[in-house]
């Protein structure tokens, strides 16, 4: 069933630039009120929040609530400031994300002169941890503010409540595949699509969706500002745009039907219905429904990093040289 955005009110982990900034601009523009959380707006989102801003004409409006998703108490925030700005939140996205960076990555273990990580793997922190206890919080949330919430959750299995809710999660292709390079980054999305898979039911019990994209190789600054990770791509290999990732999550928060391409290598598209638990791959031009068995694995424009051998040669070339590698230094 779907569920009308307008009038309708956001949190946006991430939302300072890439997808989830495309995501909430899309939001705004449907008439949802969105909170920007994040650790600093890029300049086009400042903008976008000062066009939505209290004084403005628009009918949706926007808040920047400086967010660090690794911290717990900021996350609980989020939801007291849309709380306090718009009476609530009907809709989440827990999108923030990295790419791990040499600060926190497999192959630059702690105690390496690049790493930061002490306690904890901040790529997991900020990848599965805060996507994880966001969308606890949001549950906790959407049942407090429901007067019904009791009847909801003895409701019987076969009636199935209208979608008033939404948690809109942010996987990969990195979850269907496994590169060498980024262990950590895989570990996290594969994670991620188990945990949306393992929500699905709760639509049809109690009208919460979860649901999640899966984005191959898309145009934002986690890889257009990283020199590093921009060596893992060629000339042949097609961006995406954020835009393009953002429209399937409106729709995945909308609800209704959304079109996909054919399964088993027919040609074509065909439509099917948004539900809990699904997870839609975004190529250049092409959505696919990722099944949970059997699934073929990303393919087509849009879903190829053909630049990664000869990084992972080097690698291989670099671990061969370093015979401590992975205990810290004394």
């Amino acid at each position: 069933m779907a569920l009308s955005i307008a009038g309708k009110s956001a949190i946006v982990t991430g939302a300072g630039s890439g997808i989830n900034l495309a995501f909430a601009r899309a939001l705004l523009h449907k008439g949802c009120n969105v909170v920007f959380a994040d650790l600093k707006l890029r300049p086009e989102a400042q903008e976008l929040v000062s066009n939505h801003s209290r004084g403005s004409q628009s009918p949706a409006k926007a808040v920047f609530q400086q967010t660090d998703v690794a911290n717990w108490d900021h996350l609980e925030r989020m939801f007291h400031v849309a709380k306090k700005e718009f009476g609530g939140v009907d809709i989440v996205c827990p999108g923030a994300g990295i790419f791990e960076p040499p600060s926190s990555n497999f192959w630059y273990p702690p105690g390496s002169e690049e790493s930061t990580d002490q306690s904890a793997y901040a790529t997991l922190s900020i990848n599965l941890t805060h996507p994880i206890r966001t969308t606890q919080l949001a549950i906790s949330h959407f049942l407090s503010a429901r007067p019904s919430a009791s009847s909801l959750l003895s409701s019987s299995p076969t009636e199935t409540p209208t979608p008033t809710k939404a948690i809109i999660h942010i996987s990969s292709i990195a979850a269907q595949v496994t590169p060498l390079m980024t262990p950590i980054y895989t570990a996290s999305k594969h994670a991620i699509s188990g945990f949306v898979r393992s929500l699905g039911p709760l639509e049809r019990r109690l009208g919460i969706r979860v649901a999640a994209v899966a984005p191959g190789l898309i145009k934002t600054p986690l890889w257009t500002d990283n020199p590093r990770v921009l060596r893992m791509l060629t000339s042949e290999d097609v961006w995406i745009e954020p835009e393009e990732v953002a429209e399937v999550m409106i729709a995945l928060a909308e609800g209704g039907e959304v079109e996909v391409l054919e399964q088993g290598g027919k040609e074509g598209t065909r439509l099917v219905k948004v539900e809990g638990g699904m997870i839609l791959e975004v190529g250049k031009g092409r959505v696919r429904v990722v099944n949970p068995f059997m699934d073929p694995g990303p393919s087509g424009n849009g879903n190829t990093v053909r630049g990664m051998a000869q990084l992972e040669e080097e690698l291989y070339n670099n671990l061969l040289q370093v015979g401590t590698w992975g205990l810290p230094e004394k």
